[in-house]
């Protein structure tokens, strides 16, 4: 009897233990100051109880921290999901953050302005091709340059005959200066400022860009596959495999003033040129994004400054897609949710 009743208690022992590593795997704190979730303990869902699980495969517990109230975290994979707002993909496809589906072709071997505001700017550069008899070029994103302060970064997609899963295709700076990233999984990196993480979400090919407080990058290199090719009739060469970005941002606290390509979707009256019911709806604006550089931000409507300071009260409530509507008519926020 005794020995039953000892090993009796060794199992409620070890479950017990069990259960507290997994509570302290289980939760996870928004750090984001302006976020009615700062500094709360939230606990991750089972689906997905780590930020930072060992298969990069697996989704990842995510807080809304920039929801208008402190919600529940949830699952989520940190690859670009090129068919949700924010995104940039493809030859290059965007989704407004009004869901509107446009594209901007822009010109091969060119800059532009994706997002322009007083406290970041965010450059694309365009690689692509014209087949003889086009009237335009093929493109792709293949960096992004990013401003904030007085810094800057880069993430670029290496140019490669032949596309390899297992090799990295990205290429990364910081200040000027190249910034290596071990290839390994999560491989991460922090600016002395704490202002900028870049951690890898594989060990290659892709990694999560974030700026605390400002903007989340999730970015993705991939190929212009043969499938492509053949349905769009690139007429891809032997020699250029054509590796470009996937992108998708979440932005935490964008002004009014908000700018560029994408982010002038975001602002607060903006009615979107893409005309509905066409099926690929191609806007313009070349001449007011063009920068003459990844990192510079003379475009003629680009609005960065390295100073970055603006009235709180220009700022927008972004990315209402996450807003949950479960818990009755309104917010409390000003915010009334209809079905």
């Amino acid at each position: 009897m005794k020995i039953i009743s000892n090993n009796c208690f060794l199992i409620i022992l070890l479950l017990f233990v069990s259960g507290a590593a997994q509570i302290k795997a289980d939760y996870t704190t928004c750090m984001n100051r302006p976020s009615p979730c700062f500094m709360e303990k939230l606990r991750c869902p089972s689906e997905c109880p780590s930020q930072y699980p060992s298969d990069p495969q697996a989704k990842v517990c995510y807080i809304r921290c920039n929801s208008p109230m402190c919600r529940s975290p949830v699952c989520r994979t940190r690859k670009p999901n090129c068919n949700t707002p924010g995104s940039a993909c493809l030859d290059p496809r965007f989704i407004g953050e009004d869901g509107t589906v446009f594209y901007f072709h822009g010109k091969s071997n060119e800059h532009f302005s994706l997002v322009s505001d007083l406290n970041i700017q965010i450059n694309a550069r365009f690689i692509g091709l014209r087949p003889a008899g086009r009237p335009r070029d093929y493109t792709w994103i293949q960096a992004l340059g990013i401003l904030f302060g007085s810094h800057s970064f880069s993430v670029k997609a290496i140019k490669a005959a032949t596309w390899e899963d297992e090799i990295d295709h990205l290429k990364f700076s910081y200040n000027g200066k190249e910034l290596v990233i071990p290839e390994t999984y999560p491989s991460l990196w922090l600016s002395e400022q704490n202002d900028l993480k870049v951690q890898r979400t594989s060990r290659k090919n892709s990694v999560l860009v974030t700026l605390p407080e400002v903007a989340e990058i999730s970015v993705n290199v991939v190929p212009v596959t043969k499938e492509d090719d053949r349905i769009h009739n690139y007429q891809i060469p032997s020699d250029d495999c054509f590796a470009h970005l996937e992108v998708q941002f979440k932005f935490y606290d964008l002004s009014t003033k908000v700018e560029g390509v994408l982010g002038r979707t975001y602002q607060p009256d903006f009615k979107n040129p893409a005309k509905p019911g066409v099926a690929m709806p191609v806007v313009g604006g070349e001449n007011k994004y063009r920068t003459t550089s990844l990192l510079s931000a003379d475009c003629g409507s680009c609005v960065f400054s390295p100073v970055g300071v603006y009235n709180k009260d220009e700022s927008l409530v972004i990315d209402f897609g996450l807003l949950d509507c479960t818990a009755g008519a309104s917010t409390g926020n000003g915010i009334i949710c209809k079905k």
